[in-house]
């Protein structure tokens, strides 16, 4: 099994192009910056960086909704991404190819003008979400079943 999931901001904007022939289709790179989950003894927070593609209709909607400093969720799969260079050198590195991205934050905590919604290809959204938002609208009434206020 090949799954990742990561969350973390876009460390720039997404560079998107798409291929040719008769059905093109979109290809958006991009990389996001992701924080360690520990800090060792009163150090710096440590962050790593992974670059990822989206293919397809996932690639117009990064192209679309996603800009720098855009915090999402990814999941997606590891690829190797090797190649020999113009001096006939190996070349290693790994990418992240993208099969579902989210919002992890809300467009007034982003800042930002960009949709609260969230993009799963090949699933169609729940008909609880709000088509502003993508918060599930909950009745009046509730208050008084809620344990908490």
């Amino acid at each position: 099994m090949n799954k990742v999931i990561l969350m973390g901001r876009l460390t720039r904007d997404p560079e998107v192009r798409y291929s040719s022939g008769d059905s093109s289709m979109a290809i958006a790179r991009f990389s996001i910056a992701v924080d360690r989950r520990f800090r060792r003894n009163g150090d710096e927070q440590t962050t790593d960086f992974f670059n990822c593609t989206a293919f397809g209709k996932l690639g117009e909607f990064v192209e679309k909704y996603l800009r720098k400093g855009t915090k999402v969720v990814l999941d997606g799969e590891l690829r190797n991404d090797n190649y020999t260079n113009k001096n006939g050198e190996k070349v290693y590195s790994m990418n992240i190819v993208a099969n579902n991205i989210e919002f992890a934050e809300s467009k007034n905590a982003a800042g930002s003008d960009g949709p609260g919604q969230s993009f799963m290809p090949n699933t169609a959204p729940s008909h609880n979400e709000a088509p502003d938002d993508g918060f599930m609208n909950m009745p009046e009434d509730m208050d008084d079943t809620l344990p908490f206020s």
